[in-house]
């Protein structure tokens, strides 16, 4: 069934599509706008107790709800300096060591970390033996992304590609899912050595939006960007039109995680998923 699942999102005009629900999520049309924002919100289970705006008919769009804010104090920063956050609302799909430099994927899969970069300036061979999350945003979470630690945004690459959907059934059948998909790798320099914060795009994915000026998504060409952008720990970095993935990736000897923080955990953004150490 994996694999029959993977064969029908290849056959899907996926960039298209996505384009498309694009279009119809940043309508502010109130036939469109409206069944969009409702339907969703009754076919997810959407808690809006924790949203900045409770009201569904108060978003202008569905783009607008989907990316809404939360309010204030709904996300408690853990306290502990030496803390790496959640980056996200959402569940723990992997994490773990990386292997020399694969991360694993899913249960006897993985794929490299130089493939997930695409080859950038951001530094992969820095990361080689470090740790790693990855974090999955289902439809119904929170899909603002926020920063594990203080830091300051050095290095981006925005890589197009594919849009298959990101979740246990592709992750299983698709290899390489991470490195096949749109991406965007941030290179972070914190207190606590260098950091990678991955976002991935996926199917229906009309776009990721970041805080700092950026190349448009969906991506049409790969674009390397330096950057010099401080940014404090829990503070907002992006977002996703609809959900996806977060990768987050520390130094080796750095980190060590949360007992019984394993996959398949649910975690939410400003949660201690570890400490850094030394």
């Amino acid at each position: 069934m994996n694999e029959l699942f993977a064969t029908l999102q290849r056959l899907l005009p996926q960039h298209a599509l996505s384009r498309l629900i694009g279009r119809l999520g940043s309508s502010t049309t109130p036939w469109i706008r409206k069944p969009f924002v409702h339907g969703f919100a009754r076919a997810y289970d959407v808690d809006m107790a924790d949203a900045e705006r409770a009201d569904l008919d108060s978003y202008t769009s569905f783009n607008a709800f989907f990316t809404r804010a939360l309010r204030a104090g709904a996300r408690p920063l853990d306290p502990d300096p030496q803390a790496l956050l959640s980056p996200a609302d959402g569940s723990v799909s992997q994490i773990g060591r990386i292997d020399d430099d694969r991360l694993l994927q899913a249960k006897g899969t993985s794929y490299r970390l130089e493939s997930l970069t695409g080859g950038s300036h951001v530094g992969a061979e820095d990361f080689r033996g470090g740790s790693f999350v990855t974090v999955y945003l289902a439809p119904r979470d929170y899909h603002r992304v926020h920063l594990p630690t203080t830091g300051t945004l050095t290095a981006s690459c925005a890589i197009p590609g594919a849009l298959f959907s990101v979740n246990a059934r592709t992750e299983a059948a698709v290899s390489d899912l991470f490195c096949r998909n749109e991406r965007l790798v941030c290179r972070f320099e914190t207190d606590h050595g260098a950091m990678l914060v991955v976002l991935v795009g996926a199917l229906i994915v009309a776009s990721i939006e970041t805080v700092w000026s950026g190349p448009a998504s969906p991506y049409r060409r790969r674009q390397d960007q330096r950057h010099r952008l401080p940014i404090q720990r829990g503070a907002e970095i992006g977002r996703f039109l609809l959900g996806s993935t977060v990768i987050v990736c520390c130094e080796r000897n750095r980190l060590q995680w949360d007992a019984g923080l394993a996959a398949g955990a649910p975690v939410r953004m400003g949660q201690r998923l570890g400490r850094f150490v030394g």
